[in-house]
């Protein structure tokens, strides 16, 4: 095979990216923890990860950038340097979208900068508002699942993608927002906002491959052609299901089987979606897929039948044509490469592992040491016996990634493994010996990762994230800190360490901020220096990401994967004469490679099911056949979309397009942003009224107005008027209701709205953010008047003047595997102080409670604990000196929680507030079974994805008022019908029955029917 690269695609150059560089960060000293930037310690908005350590924000310190069509909003000084580069890129981006859409934004997009991830990620919506959050880490470029270009002119093109075709409207639809004042997203407390959502903004209902796919073919054809509808790895994908025969799900099947029961979860809308957007362009025309995206007049709404009014058929049609195209072009392909004889291959387990990382061989013990990722499984580090194919669990990783699990480095005399945890927050970096399963945190939000161990003097090095440039780093024994060698410019993007057997040499993969990929090979003596990198080695292999290259035991020689055909094989890379070899021909792809002592490799084949550790002979190899791609196809047959290319943002007058700078001040910023008419009940009665809604564009700061009247039946005159008026910061909510309604009462048995008047302030802070474990405080405080029942039980006449509060924490660390519907593993505690006065008296409680699970060896089965127990103090006649207790309590329509019976005051079996008790213990056991998984019931807007059956049984001790003692039970069951309507919103259909007992004699059954929305 010649020494030059092959033609699977069309040719692309990356646009000239010119974004300002802050000096390097300061190095540590030896032994010095190491501690987040400034800027980490922010706060991210609402429902966004944030570091572990930092605190719900106190004040938002965001300055902001401006523009006619978007604000960017960052934190200064970390983040400043990016703003003429990101404003260019999204300007740049929103320039080309407006024209190819016919686009018309209806509000300004708001993008907000944030360093809360060690590894780079996106996302967009359209509802309420136009916004793009924007990570300023690195991403991930583990088999080249992302693009390799700057990340920032990349990630705009994409996300701007999302919000343009979602954005997109006609006359009607703005008559709606013009109505409603906005694009109301949907809110659980409004149903009624799952049809206005769709009124105003049509294309946010649709599937997620629908804008994934959309999305990466823009991207691809807006960077000339570079980017995954082009991508290798997305080929290889599907060569794979032509090889193994393994059938492609259909629209629906994807959506309710293939992004919860696969290996790659979500991602499989990105890959299916951005393959029939290819195959859309092929066939029919790039026109055509611009046609089907755009909201012209005449056009349809629902974006299956605007794809018929284009493309002349439905689209389950398309979808199947594409398969059997799919099948057809990947055989060609599979036929082209089996014209030279392929690489035996020897599997070493009898099903694919998922996702892998690095692993390293023992001799010792004839095992691989990794960590894995696989359906029905919680991700772990464990060992691969060679001899019998067994895995040994050694412990859970907590935020493992997706498809390099973490990041693990291996020291054969001391027999530990290292590697990471939070993986997409800030990384701990943590030691387990192999062979007796003990764990250690070394580092905690260090930021650091790519690790490998130097044999020689035993420190680890690694590649710290921050402020979006990546350091080198060194972590000394005892690793208790670490040195900062050296930090690299903007847009280089090194990946993939080793360290040569005797310490002298350091290799790694090294992206640029053109596009360029290659392996280095730099010595450690000069970076110890201080020096800056030097090259020993260089190997390129364009238009390819060389990856996963490793140090072979004479310390000359590396070993690694790239798809330089198109094809990811294994390449030998002599360092002294630079040469290269291929020395495999794989027809998916070899990854990840380990030389043996006997010469042989073991690798990674891709399959089906994910990445099978194999055992190979590597033998040169001259020649081998390249792939034909997708998307070369496209651009061979269509060559408009070569002329998609946006070009440089260099060339962007950001300075003449910007209005205004400054700080984000959520108080200037907020404004009406919907309101809208709506249904509630009051006492089961149908009221109506109108709602609106104030905020600023990132939610900080939220008012809710609910107004509303109850004419249709003899309510008291009194009573007929209802409010409800709600505002929110981060940490504070302020209420005042006046004859509380709620949506849920005209679907009774449990009641929400209560007569009388009530003021209440709350407030929240989270100690601990470090998913999935978290810490909350919280204190609430409320004044009512005018009651007739109490507010926290509905069949219990309380005080008509009543003054309460509570004061509490709680915490929470629960996981799931792939796969899984419901929490696994973990544990939890609360522990709540509340007290009431009223009736002339004082009336304290305590309340505390616990629940741990475990999995068990049936996958995605699980059996849980939850314990509770109280006690109230005060007059023992009143009864706002007791707890109460019964039911399921859930509604026939419903917003809380699916399985209430888990909950203090839910016992089923008994009717609501049946149960009263001075004092209590409370214990319900939980046995989850697997879910039933679904891939074709329904249509793609309302489908059935999943039935979840659980068991449990319960036991309440109380003590009355009046000291006797009861004891009760509770034997049901209870079935969840997950489902999916408007395409992307989830609702659960639960059914159940339980039985109650007292003191062992039977008391009734309780039938449970109940949908809960959102």
């Amino acid at each position: 095979m010649p020494n030059t690269p092959p033609p699977p695609a069309t040719t692309t150059t990356e646009p000239e990216i010119v974004p300002a560089t802050p000096s390097p960060a300061t190095p540590l000293p030896d032994a010095t923890p190491p501690t987040p930037p400034a800027s980490a310690e922010e706060k991210a908005p609402k429902d966004e990860p944030r570091p572990k350590s930092a605190d719900r924000l106190a004040a938002i310190d965001l300055s902001l950038l401006r523009t006619n069509d978007l604000q960017i909003l960052y934190f200064d000084p970390a983040q400043t340097y990016l703003i003429p580069h990101v404003g260019r890129s999204a300007e740049n981006a929103l320039a080309f979208h407006k024209k190819m859409f016919d686009w018309k934004p209806w509000d300004r997009v708001t993008i907000l900068l944030k360093d809360f991830s060690d590894y780079g990620n996106a996302a967009a919506r359209s509802s309420p508002n136009n916004a793009v959050l924007l990570d300023v880490a690195p991403l991930s470029q583990t088999y080249e699942t992302f693009s390799p270009g700057e990340r920032f002119f990349t990630l705009t093109n994409h996300e701007l993608t999302h919000v343009a075709t979602m954005d997109v409207s006609d006359t009607h639809d703005l008559g709606w927002r013009a109505f409603l004042h906005g694009k109301p997203m949907p809110v659980q407390e409004h149903p009624e906002t799952i049809l206005y959502n769709y009124l105003a903004t049509p294309r946010v209902n649709v599937p997620r491959w629908y804008l994934e796919g959309s999305a990466v073919f823009m991207e691809t054809w807006m960077a000339g052609g570079l980017g995954r509808a082009q991508g290798g790895y997305d080929e290889m994908v599907f060569r794979a299901h032509a090889r193994d025969h393994a059938p492609l799900y259909s629209p629906l099947g994807l959506e309710s089987k293939g992004i919860t029961n696969d290996f790659q979860v979500g991602v499989n809308d990105y890959l299916y979606g951005t393959r029939f957007y290819s195959y859309l362009a092929l066939i029919y025309g790039p026109d055509k897929v611009i046609d089907w995206l755009k909201r012209d007049p005449g056009s349809a709404g629902y974006y299956a039948t605007q794809f018929r009014k284009v493309f002349g058929k439905s689209l389950d049609t398309a979808w199947h044509e594409w398969t059997i195209y799919e099948q057809g072009f990947q055989q060609k392909n599979l036929d082209t490469l089996a014209k030279y004889p392929l690489t035996p291959v020897t599997h070493l387990t009898k099903r694919g592992l998922g996702s892998v990382s690095r692993t390293f061989y023992d001799p010792k013990t004839n095992s691989l040491i990794g960590a894995f990722r696989y359906p029905g499984v919680l991700a772990f580090v464990g060992t691969l016996s060679l001899d019998t194919g067994k895995i040994r669990k050694l412990t859970g990783i907590k935020g493992a990634m997706l498809y390099s699990v973490t990041s693990l480095a291996y020291d054969p005399d001391s027999r530990t493994a290292y590697y990471t945890e939070d993986n997409y927050a800030f990384r701990d970096v943590l030691s387990v010996n192999v062979d007796t399963g003990q764990r250690k945190v070394l580092l905690r939000d260090a930021r650091i990762g790519e690790l490998v161990v130097d044999l020689k003097d035993k420190s680890i090095w690694g590649l710290r994230h921050q402020d979006g440039f990546a350091t080198l780093v060194r972590i000394p024994p005892p690793y208790a800190g670490f040195n900062q060698i050296h930090t690299f410019d903007y847009g280089q993007t090194p990946f993939d360490l080793d360290i040569s057997p005797d310490g002298t040499m350091i290799s790694a993969s090294l992206g640029e901020i053109n596009g360029d990929q290659s392996v280095r090979v730099w010595k450690t003596a000069d970076l110890l220096a201080g020096d800056t990198p030097t090259d020993v080695a260089k190997l390129e292999l364009p238009p390819s990401t060389p990856e996963s290259f490793v140090f072979a035991p004479d310390g000359q020689t590396l070993y690694g994967s790239a798809y330089y055909t198109g094809v990811s094989n294994i390449f030998k890379f002599d360092i002294p004469s630079q040469k290269w070899q291929v020395v495999s021909n794989a027809s998916t792809g070899f990854f990840r490679p380990i030389p043996q002592p006997d010469g042989s490799l073991i690798v990674y084949e891709f399959t089906g099911q994910g990445f099978t550790p194999s055992r190979i002979q590597p033998a040169s190899t001259d020649d081998l056949g390249t792939i034909q791609f997708l998307g070369a196809q496209v651009a061979a047959t269509h060559p408009e979309v070569k002329s998609w290319g946006v070009g440089s943002p260099a060339k962007v007058p950001l300075d003449a397009l910007t209005t205004g700078t400054g700080k984000y001040i959520p108080e200037k910023e907020r404004k009406l942003d919907a309101m809208y008419p709506f249904l509630t009940g009051y006492k089961q009665h149908v009221a109506v009224g109108y709602h609106f809604t104030f905020e600023d564009p990132l939610q900080f700061k939220q008012l809710n107005l609910n107004l509303s009247v109850s004419p249709f039946n003899d309510m008291p005159t009194a009573q007929r008027f209802h409010a409800d008026v709600e505002y929110q910061t981060l940490d504070w909510k302020f209420r005042y209701w006046h004859n509380l309604a709620d949506f849920y009462d005209l679907f009774g048995p449990v009641e929400r709205s209560r007569k009388g008047d009530a003021i209440s302030i709350g407030w929240k802070k989270t100690k601990i953010y470090d998913p999935p474990r978290t810490l909350d405080l919280f204190a609430d405080a409320a004044a009512y008047t005018g009651l007739e029942d109490l507010p926290g039980a509905q069949n219990i006449p309380g005080p008509s003047k009543l003054l309460s509060f509570q004061a509490g924490a709680r915490y929470s660390n629960a996981t799931q595997s792939l796969g899984a519907v419901d929490h696994e593993k973990g544990r939890g505690w609360e522990l709540v102080l509340s007290g009431d006065y009223g009736n002339s008296s004082f009336f304290p409680k305590i309340e505390a409670g616990f629940n741990i699970g475990t999995p068990l060896p049936w996958h995605n089965s699980s059996l849980w604990l939850y314990g509770y127990g109280g006690l109230a103090g005060g007059k023992r006649d009143d009864p706002l000196s007791e707890f109460y207790f019964g039911s399921y309590r859930n509604n026939y329509v419903d917003d809380r929680a699916v399985k209430r019976y888990r909950e203090l005051e839910s016992f089923p079996g008994f009717q609501i507030d049946e149960i009263e008790a001075r004092s209590f213990v409370k214990a319900i056991g939980e046995w989850n079974l697997p879910p039933l998984r679904f891939a074709g019931i329904g249509t793609p807007s309302f489908y059935v994805s999943s039935a979840r059956p659980a068991l449990f049984v319960g036991v309440l001790a109380t003590q009355q008022a009046d000291r006797q003692k009861i004891t009760y039970e509770t034997v049901g069951g209870q079935l969840d019908f997950n489902f999916t309507v408007a395409l992307r919103l989830p609702m659960t259909f639960s059914v159940g029955a339980a039985s109650g007992f007292v003191e062992g004699h039977y008391r009734k059954t309780e039938v449970l029917a109940s949908l809960k929305i959102l």
